[in-house]
């Protein structure tokens, strides 16, 4: 048994053990969870330790994307990749070290394999059965508007919860699925690492593996229809991000249409049609990145009474609830935004709504979002283009990093803070962060959006030196000169003047 096979059995011993027996169902649940992603085991645990009798229900591996195929794996290859990049850039700081050339990428996996199993507790169904939550695993089917049905057994609710997360989409090319893509559910199965890989879809997903792979020593393509990476994001931003790509060496193909796939004696063919003109790419793999689908079927939502389609997932409305009063929703199932931090706050709502009564309203959130390339790309709340097709006016204000001594002493200037506020006041409408810490600014940007504090508060705001967040005190003061309109001014200087 490889290190490899028995860091898996440590996961599944964890989060899917073959040992498992199912509990015999209460009577009736307060609440009954389907799905053991971050929604659902938040939900879970939440009600749990408010005294609800819960049932959790999960047909695969606890903990989700986020655990198995997302956040977890994809960010620890992530900080190895970041590493290999800042060992090849040693001479910048006069360090005299040897090229960084060749990589061990088992090593690699097995260090992102340890740390899952490691982080795998804190989802396990142990812990959850500890906690007074009934675990069960199988397939959930809804036998009515108010049960659900696991094996022989038939659970009974007052309400219930669909988390049941989404999965990677496969775009419709031709002899696509003959070449058995990757998707995010089994790159990160891989121990060997691929000399050519060719990667479908340039958003964050796509983007965040390019660069990965790219670093670790792999010939990469980044292919993607659009006109730019991270098509929802500001173009300047983007474009940083691409420059970054491109020096780590991934060829950026955009305006680029798929054709069709095959398989060849010398690997696997990707027909592309850029500018009328048809290229080839062939790869040792080929992965798939563009987009998710919610998983909606096989569980009998016709039978409970739940709206729901192939594109947008469950129907809820701004309290979460679906079509039947008694089930709520949370997740990648029945939102677009399809990220860990917006599933947990979401469950947060559907535990005080679906258990007492509340009225906490999906809206009222504010989601920030952030691509974990380097530099990161990050953003909350509206983009200029819709606060112009609401007929918002605003501003915007853009600090460069080349001005913030923390950047410039780390040699990591390459990036900008932007926020824009509705026009006459400081009110944050939303914000774009590019830099290698981006995450955390933004984390700063949403707590003030979150609390109505506006872009002037941040100048009167003491922040440690040096750090990359006094560029937020900078924009504080360039909002605050705006208000010294001329006549302010003029009252200013003759104040000055009889002071003299």
């Amino acid at each position: 048994m490889t290190i490899f096979e028995e860091l898996d059995i440590r996961l599944d011993k964890q989060v899917r053990p073959d040992n498992w027996k199912n509990p015999n169902p209460a009577s009736k649940y307060n609440l009954v969870v389907i799905g053991a992603g971050t929604a659902g085991l938040v939900a879970a645990a939440g009600a749990a330790g408010l005294g609800a009798k819960v049932a959790l229900i999960e047909r695969n591996r606890m903990g989700g994307d986020c655990l198995n195929f997302g956040c977890v794996p994809s960010k620890a290859l992530i900080a190895s990749a970041r590493a290999i990049a800042r060992a090849r850039r040693a001479d910048e700081h006069s360090l005299n070290t040897p090229a960084v050339r060749e990589v061990d990428f088992s090593k690699i996996v097995l260090r992102m394999r340890s740390i899952r199993s490691d982080l795998a507790i804190h989802d396990s169904a142990e812990r959850f059965r500890r906690l007074g939550v009934d675990v069960f695993f199988g397939d959930a089917k809804f036998s009515g508007r108010d049960a659900i049905g696991v094996g022989n057994w038939k659970l009974r609710f007052a309400t219930a919860v669909i988390a049941t997360g989404a999965r990677a989409a496969i775009p419709p090319i031709p002899g696509l699925n003959d070449i058995e893509p990757l998707t995010n559910e089994t790159v990160f199965s891989l121990n060997e690492l691929p000399k050519r890989l060719i990667v479908l879809g340039a958003g964050p997903i796509g983007v965040e593996l390019a660069q990965c792979f790219a670093r670790f020593g792999s010939q990469v393509w980044l292919v993607d229809r659009a006109s730019q990476i991270l098509p929802r994001e500001e173009t300047d931003a983007a474009s940083l991000v691409v420059q970054s790509l491109m020096t780590d060496g991934v060829q950026v193909k955009l305006n680029a249409e798929v054709l069709r796939c095959e398989r060849t004696p010398g690997g696997k063919r990707v027909v592309i049609r850029s500018n009328e003109s048809e290229s080839e790419l062939l790869g040792d793999q080929v992965l798939v990145a563009t987009g998710r689908t919610p998983n909606v079927d096989g569980m009998g939502l016709e039978l409970a009474g739940v709206e729901f389609d192939q594109r947008a997932g469950i129907h809820v409305n701004d309290f979460l609830r679906t079509t039947n009063r008694r089930i709520y929703s949370s997740g990648d199932c029945c939102s677009d935004f399809k990220f860990t931090h917006a599933a947990d706050a979401m469950a947060r709502i559907v535990v005080q709504n679906a258990l007492f009564l509340g009225r906490a309203r999906f809206s009222r959130l504010v989601i920030p979002w952030t691509t974990f390339s380097d530099p990161e790309i990050g953003h909350v709340g509206i983009y200029p283009d819709e606060s112009a097709a609401r007929g918002i006016k605003q501003l915007s204000f853009t600090q460069s990093f080349e001005q913030v001594d923390r950047a410039v002493l780390e040699g990591e200037s390459s990036g900008f803070v932007r926020v824009h506020v509705r026009a006459g006041t400081d009110r944050i409408l939303g914000a774009t962060v590019v830099s290698q810490q981006a995450s955390e600014i933004l984390g700063l940007i949403s707590f003030a959006m979150r609390n109505r504090i506006g872009l002037g508060r941040f100048a009167s705001t003491i922040f440690p030196y040096p750090t990359l967040s006094e560029a937020l005190r900078k924009l504080g003061d360039q909002y605050n000169r705006t208000r010294l309109t001329p006549m302010v001014a003029k009252l200013f200087n003759r104040w000055l003047a009889w002071r003299r």
